[in-house]
């Protein structure tokens, strides 16, 4: 059994620490002694029991709570009195200076924390180290000056969750929809280069990459670009090349006709194109930005954004070539193709292609199979989203969706100066989300004791709380010159701004979003009513409800502000570990809710509860539509590849009742054995860890292991909470 150090350092518990401990605070006395060297051990014993009970690494703060609440039951209360009085006097010693530790086992990888915080970054690495390092002062920062003491307090307390409080201190936001069109067509600046456009299709894809990195480093989120952008490059590649061959076979001296010379440009156009879109895959999963990982990067592919016909074929040779790129997969160290963790990639189901017969059914039937061996592409129904959104756009990374464009019909106007905007036409390319402030419901419930009328009461308190916090986040980004990214507010991913000019009119009037989100709606319910949020007379009304809540919440605080307020599906990554330690200490065991190292991500039905997927999506689907500024649901599925039909039912079936989802399947590799199959996770000495089924290695750094955790897919691994959902999940297929 293991326990972490407040520096993040796991370590073995070993129990008589904890009797020594005790044994110092009895003797440290001139009066009698209240405990017998029997009564310590009891108390030693049974804290290591109740460790055990719990099922995961106790942080060092934890046992010492156990420890007082032991002494305390004993009868011992001069004894716990010393005890308390020696942990105050640490904590104050410590308080001198908070982040030195912290730094130090970062430095030396054995902070088990920040190793395991993020899936796609590798703590051993110095770029990585660097900017955690940065974020331990910047969180340091943060909570001692720049944030109110409520808001801390909550935040440490896992009452809520302020995102990505280690960027706070710096003038950042979240996530982008990039205005790639404006860049490429209209030209941009990158590192005090001016970018002219692009006079092919390769180029364009290169420049796109270097666009990408740059966003990544001036930004703490997700980023989204579409391939219909590029396409417009394909004739222009088209007709060089065209050009090329005419007079080759002028010099040669050759007759050729128009169909010989036409077959040979577009055998060398789908040649640029497969260079093109390589040097996206392969630049993308290479570059490391300045926070220490690849870039994350969504690609849409939707044929409905092509201006005419030509386009329209051209963009689905993109899409095909990004399709076959991704199911071939990237090679690791060993040579092996395996899944890389990105770019993230969307298809969107639309008339055209979501039925057998339809013009581009061949693409769907790619992307069914590049799903079933790779994960991705995810899907975006076009019909429901139509419907929901009145629009067909990308998320902003994984799952953060903008709000639908209202500054265009309110006569804003070209606010961000993009040299691409058309008046009267809807705008979603350039926008950005502000921040995320996250609801642990889990806990509104517990706190509420079961009483209605105290959980609604509450509720409101807990909601005014992210609300406070949110505007913390907006009035951190209000004043933000231009020069504080170039290539974000002067050069066209996001506006076309003067130097030394504010963004503020970006942060209002619907252009860019900000996110409340919430975890934990399944445990909530199951809280409150008894049974899961599943149960169709009970659960089921009382979780809309709750969520319906929330989206009234974020209502009334737009009208008051005129700042796009949405309710957003968090992905807790590394939060759904945090939050269930915090519940744990808070509220102790409470079966069904408080008995996991994690608690459910946003609406989704539980990983254990037996559902079908075509059920799951169906009730889910009530949920998504509830969570507008984004959310995303999956089903679990065994190996696919050999049942295909079943993958395209599901695609089809995703089209007409749900806006946003996507198929879990495994995708690992042995370095030692060379087993492709599913690495399983395993418990040892209380802990999980990974292992191959076949030669039974657990070294980490010797196993490829791609898991989609939060609506993207990781391959770092993931925390002990984290790892315990992902064991935990039954197959919906």
């Amino acid at each position: 059994m293991k326990i972490i150090k407040r520096s993040g350092q796991e370590v073995t518990f070993d129990s008589e620490k904890i009797f020594n401990a005790i044994a110092k605070a009895n003797a440290a006395t001139n009066g009698a002694r209240e405990l017998t060297p029997t009564q310590i051990r009891g108390i030693s014993d049974r804290i290591e029991a109740r460790a055990t009970q719990i099922g995961r690494a106790l942080s060092v703060e934890e046992i010492q709570e156990l420890v007082e609440t032991e002494i305390m039951k004993e009868g011992a209360y001069e004894t716990a009195k010393r005890y308390i009085r020696y942990r105050y006097t640490r904590s104050l010693a410590r308080a001198a200076n908070t982040t030195d530790e912290q730094i130090l086992t970062l430095i030396e990888s054995n902070n088990e924390e920040v190793k395991q915080e993020n899936a796609n970054k590798d703590p051993k690495v110095n770029a990585v180290q660097r900017d955690y390092m940065a974020g331990e002062v910047s969180k340091d920062l943060t909570k001692r000056v720049l944030l109110p003491t409520d808001i801390v307090e909550a935040h440490e307390a896992g009452i809520i969750h302020f995102h990505d409080m280690d960027y706070y201190a710096q003038h950042m936001h979240n996530c982008d929809l990039v205005n790639l069109e404006d860049m490429l067509q209209n030209g941009t600046v990158i590192s005090g280069t001016m970018i002219e456009k692009p006079h092919s299709f390769s180029t364009a894809c290169n420049i796109a990459t270097q666009i990408i990195a740059q966003v990544a480093s001036n930004q703490y989120g997700g980023q989204s670009i579409s391939l219909s952008h590029l396409a417009p490059f394909v004739n222009i590649s088209r007709q060089k090349i065209r050009r090329d061959v005419i007079d080759e076979c002028k010099i040669l001296g050759q007759d050729v006709d128009e169909a010989q010379i036409s077959q040979i440009v577009e055998n060398r156009l789908r040649e640029e194109i497969r260079r093109g879109v390589q040097t996206i895959q392969y630049q993308v999963v290479t570059l490391m930005t300045t926070n220490g990982q690849a870039p994350f990067i969504t690609v849409f592919m939707y044929l409905g954004e092509a201006r005419g016909e030509q386009e329209k074929k051209d963009l689905a040779v993109i899409i095909e070539e990004t399709l076959l790129q991704r199911y071939k997969g990237v090679k690791n160290e060993a040579g092996v193709y395996i899944t890389p963790a990105f770019p993230k990639l969307i298809y969107v189901l639309e008339e055209d292609n979501v039925r057998e017969g339809s013009e581009y059914w061949y693409l769907t039937q790619l992307a069914a199979k590049c799903t079933a061996k790779r994960m991705v592409p995810d899907y975006i129904s076009e019909k429901i989203m139509l419907r929901d959104k009145g629009d067909v756009y990308t998320c902003m990374g994984c799952r953060s969706f903008l709000t639908p464009d209202r500054f265009t019909e309110a006569g804003v106007g070209n606010i961000a100066n993009a040299k691409n905007y058309v008046p009267g036409q809807k705008k979603y390319y350039g926008r950005f989300n502000q921040g995320v402030c996250t609801i642990n419901l889990v806990d509104v419930a517990l706190s509420s004791q079961k009483d209605m009328d105290e959980f609604w009461r509450i509720f409101d308190e807990r909601l005014e709380l992210c609300h406070k916090a949110l505007l913390c986040r907006h009035e951190r980004l209000k004043g933000t010159l231009s020069d504080a990214a170039p290539i974000l507010w002067q050069y066209g991913a996001l506006a076309r701004l003067e130097k030394g000019e504010p963004i503020d009119k970006l942060l209002f009037n619907g252009y860019s979003t900000i996110s409340l989100g919430y975890a934990g709606l399944y445990e909530c319910v199951k809280f409150m009513t008894g049974v899961s949020h599943t149960d169709p007379e009970v659960g089921t009304p009382f979780g809309l409800q709750v969520m319906q809540h929330m989206n009234d919440a974020c209502k009334k605080w737009k009208a008051e502000s005129n700042i796009d307020f949405s309710l957003y599906g968090t992905p807790l990554e590394s939060t759904t570990y945090r939050f269930a330690k915090c519940l744990q200490k808070r509220f102790g065991i409470v079966e069904g809710v408080t008995d996991k190292a994690y608690i459910t991500n946003s609406y989704h039905i539980h990983v254990t509860e037996e559902i079908d997927a075509f059920s799951k999506l169906a009730f889910e689907a009530k949920f998504q539509q509830l969570s507008p500024g984004g959310a995303i649901s999956y089903v679990e599925v065994p190996n696919m590849q050999q049942n295909l039909p079943a993958v395209l039912s599901l695609m089809q079936f995703i089209y007409d009742n749900i806006m946003y989802a996507e198929l879990n399947t495994k995708s690992d590799y042995c370095q030692v054995c060379g087993f492709d199959g599913e690495i399983e996770i395993v418990e040892d000495d209380g802990k999980l860890v990974w292992e191959c089924p076949h030669c039974h290695n657990r070294d980490q750094d010797k196993m490829n292991v791609a898991r989609r955790t939060c609506g993207y897919i990781g391959t770092q691994f993931w925390n002990q909470g984290r790892t315990q959902e992902i064991k935990e999940r039954v197959l919906h297929l």
